[in-house]
């Protein structure tokens, strides 16, 4: 599924969140514990990581049947179910998940959302999963079995125990649900040009998975977790109007009498064409002509050893395929079906080629389990199911790239590799961004790679209020839902393979875990025995750090002597771990003589304590050391990786320059106090990127009390973050969760209240601190610590020469101010480089309005 996290830039007011302290909390005898592991192994999960001589799972095969009624937008229908219980115990009832439930009004989930809405919210509610018979099958006797409906749940309770190792149900369900347009963004309607786009998906009653860990699965389905479900064999036929096309999971089995001569013919081009070949072009589905002239289809698919199916269809969809040829040699097809809206050059047009490439590259750890890719355009913003997969049909450029590079990845976690979804997102989110960063490392050589910058994202993985990777979904606060389930497990894979265990070696470990658990359930203790036993390394005091504990990293360089003060007889560096994360030292020492020495120290240097010296063999004094110099660490203060530090290397501020001065040139050199002072009301339209995504900011100030900004993510059409001042009262929202702002939050903005925040600072409660001057982007600048009244502090920069404020930072990150342009009389910087907790934003200012007039509804 794809996530996607942002800050607004007004975040940067607020001070807090995260701390630097540079006391040490390391503790060697914590870290390295011996008693990581709690349990043995078994006959069903050896100690080595692998499925026991004894493992076993139940098996579910699936036959649907259903009719997509378009005029009542609902689906109706019946599935049978061939349970095959392999466990060693016998069953006196059966567990299915019924996840239509979760769009009914009195569902668990709709309790459980929050008042604000959010991503999973029903906006509108349907009747759910509305069952009208279950015919039950065993011993060859056929019977009407009891069963109860708890939420999404249907339990059904069996005449007599379903025998062990190999014991027998059919299950036959007729059932029907109305299709909500809005399905907590993993299907629903979307209505285009040409006709609705109809993504389907969780939408026939599915086997909860009975397994040796916990027995029956049966976990609600609420909205954040997603899904754990037995393999089997699934064929299915839809029967819809004939004008529409329809693609699923799996292999189409009767092209013939669904598809017209041209379709079937460009389609067998496609599978042999490494360029994109068009089956249904934007021209046939205006004619409408290209299609079998009957009333009705019943399009089949197979989809063999899966674990689920989706699928869609519309009389809106352009259809384009092409050839992927994995690194195996092995060859399936890829292909695209999208409306008009979104064929663009730019946009869907490139869908097939993205799909294409992200599986070539990905199959370097296995090859793809399934005979077709087909990524759909459509409501859904990014949800992914067995060979098939739904993508905002707004998504353009490198957003196509990063959602469609994601939602197939998932085909490999949990698709292949069966893991739990329900409870460990880490295991399928956090794996999966990890092969994304790991493929666009490549693609392209690397013109969209995403790998997020580590030291940004270190305020945002160690900040206060963070959670942890092992935590059920559900239980995780929305807005740490993707850093605990995305892209803190996907970089400490990343410090696995770059860092701890090296390329060669994990990628051997990785690649042996997917081979063993292809279509299985592993647990999270199966991956790390796994991980361990083919890379010969004891990690456990990763795991329990990274995994089960929030440890922030904090590597330092204490001090740099000489043997017998000589640098030539060698160089004495003592190294501090202040973080409780300890981690394997790398570090580059430059000499003043133009030599470099590399040196890499293991991790058991933290075994006996949280400080290390070692003697490097320098021949001339050192110039430079730096710790972890391909910032490969989250580290979580940046600043004592180096020696000398910045701070150390500042220019001292020439007396009689006050903090105030400093401040009054800035004000003078953007237009003056008068001018600034007679700003009533302001707006100001930013748009850029972050990680590749575009975003849209909108930023209101209306004097004296009354300020508005808005971040919107323009292909998703979504709102990620709104922050509204008026008056004496104030709200966030973020992630659909709107929370007051209260207390010191409230008063820091209310103190930083109006665009020209350096007008206040000479009022009471403010202190200001002319510290240096430092180097931003090549040129020096002022830099000045300001203390708010409620002790809040931010360090602004202000360049020596031409007074303007080049940068400021807080706990949360910083921005970087550029490229001023005159607005009726103000100067105002038009670039602007955001980092907000770990999030870069690139955002450029495309109007500026200055004593317009804004509607007081803006601030409500």
């Amino acid at each position: 599924m794809k996530k996607f996290y942002l800050c607004a830039l007004s975040l940067l007011l607020l001070q807090g969140a995260f701390a630097q302290n540079t006391e040490s909390k390391y503790n060697q005898h914590e870290a390295f514990a011996p008693d990581f592991y709690t349990q043995s192994g078994n006959m069903y999960r050896s100690a080595d990581g692998t499925p026991g001589p004894a493992y076993w799972q139940n098996r579910a095969d699936y036959n649907i049947q259903v009719r997509l009624d378009t005029a009542a937008k609902t689906i109706k229908g019946s599935v049978e179910i061939s349970y095959t219980n392999n466990s060693p115990d016998g069953l006196p009832y059966l567990w299915l998940y019924v996840d239509q439930n979760i769009y009914r009004e009195d569902s668990r989930a709709t309790a459980t959302t929050l008042i604000s809405g959010g991503r999973w919210a029903t906006p509108v509610y349907t009747k759910g999963d509305e069952i009208s018979a279950i015919t039950l099958k065993m011993d060859g006797k056929s019977y009407q079995p009891k069963y109860r409906i708890t939420d999404t749940r249907l339990q059904i309770l069996l005449p007599k125990e379903l025998s062990a190792k190999g014991g027998k149900a059919s299950i036959k369900i007729d059932y029907g649900f109305t299709i909500p347009e809005r399905g907590t963004d993993r299907m629903g309607r979307l209505h285009t040009n040409n006709g609705w786009i109809y993504e389907i998906a969780q939408w026939y009653p599915r086997m909860c998975v009975y397994d040796d860990v916990e027995g029956w699965n049966t976990l609600p389905y609420l909205g954040a977790g997603e899904f754990y479900l037995e393999y089997g064999d699934i064929h299915y036929a839809i029967t819809a109007p004939s004008n529409m096309v329809i693609v699923g999971s799996g292999t189409l089995d009767n092209p013939a009498e669904v598809l017209t001569k041209k379709q079937i013919a460009q389609l067998d081009k496609a599978k042999n064409s490494d360029a994109t070949v068009m089956i249904h072009s934007l021209e046939d589905v205006k004619s409408g002509k290209d299609h079998l002239q009957k009333k009705e289809l019943t399009w089949k698919f197979s989809c063999l050893n899966t674990r689920d199916v989706a699928w869609a269809a519309s009389k809106a969809f352009i259809w384009d395929a092409a050839r992927i040829k994995m690194q195996s040699g092995n060859e399936i097809l890829a292909q695209s079906v999208y409306p008009e809206e979104s064929a663009t050059a730019n946009g869907w047009d490139s869908s097939t080629y993205y799909t294409k490439r992200s599986i070539e590259i990905n199959s370097y750890w296995h090859d793809f389990p399934y005979p077709v890719a087909t990524n759909v355009a459509g409501t859904v913003g990014g949800m992914e199911y067995p060979g098939i997969v739904f993508c905002s049909s707004r998504a353009t450029g490198a957003s196509l790239w990063f959602v469609t590079l994601h939602e197939f990845g998932h085909n490999w976690f949990p698709m292949l590799v069966g893991s739990n979804e329900r409870k460990y997102a880490w295991m399928d989110e956090g794996f999966n961004t990890f092969t994304n960063y790991f493929s666009s490392r490549i693609f392209h050589g690397g013109a969209y790679n995403n790998e997020p910058d580590k030291y940004r994202v270190a305020k945002r993985f160690f900040k206060e209020g963070a959670e942890v990777p092992m935590t059920i979904p559900d239980v995780i606060q929305p807005h740490n839902l993707g850093d605990e389930g995305y892209y803190k497990p996907a970089v400490g894979l990343l410090i696995l393979r770059d860092v701890i265990l090296g390329p060669e070696r994990f990628d051997a470990a990785f690649k042996q875990y997917i081979k063993d658990w292809a279509y299985k359930h592993p647990t999270p203790a199966d991956f790390f025995h796994s991980m361990e036993n083919t890379a010969g390394e004891d990690l456990g005091w990763f795991w329990r750090g990274w995994f089960y504990n929030n440890w922030a990293i904090d590597q330092s360089v204490k001090n740099v002597d000489y043997v017998d003060g000589d640098p030539t007889k060698g160089a004495l560096i003592t190294l501090e771990n202040i973080g409780q994360m300890p981690l394997p030292v790398q570090m580059e020492i430059q000499q003043e003589n133009g030599q470099t020495l590399e040196m890499k120290l293991p991790v058991e240097i933290w075994q006996r304590g949280g400080q290390w010296t070692l003697q490097a063999k320098t021949t001339s004094k050192i110039k430079k050391v730096t710790l972890d110099p391909k910032k490969q660490y989250p580290d979580v203060d940046a600043s004592n990786n180096v020696w000398p530090n910045a701070a150390s290397t500042a220019m001292a501020i020439p007396s009689g320059i006050k903090a105030q001065d400093i401040i009054n040139n800035y004000i003078q050199a953007i237009g003056g106090k008068t001018k600034l002072a007679a700003v009533k009301t302001y707006h100001e339209k930013l748009e850029g990127t972050t990680s590749g995504t575009k975003v849209n900011v909108d930023i209101y100030y209306k004097s004296p009390d009354k300020f508005s900004e808005v971040v919107n993510l323009p292909d998703m059409n979504m709102d990620v973050m709104k922050v509204v001042l008026n008056g004496n009262k104030g709200t966030m929202t973020q992630q659909g969760k709107t929370q007051p702002l209260e207390g010191k939050m409230l008063a820091s903005f209310k103190n930083s209240m109006g665009i020209f925040p350096e007008l206040k600072y000479g009022q009471a409660g403010y202190k200001l601190e002319a510290k240096d001057i430092q180097e931003v982007d090549g040129k020096k600048a002022y830099r000045v610590i300001v203390t708010n009244p409620q002790s809040y502090v931010t360090t602004n920069y202000y360049d020596i020469n031409t007074h303007l404020k080049v940068k400021t930072e807080s706990p949360q990150g910083s921005a970087v101010f550029s490229d001023y342009r005159d607005v009726k009389g103000i100067k105002i910087p038009y670039g602007n480089i955001t980092d907000n907790m770990g999030h870069q934003s690139k955002m450029t200012a495309t109007q500026v309005e200055i004593n317009t007039p804004l509607a007081d509804t803006l601030f409500q």
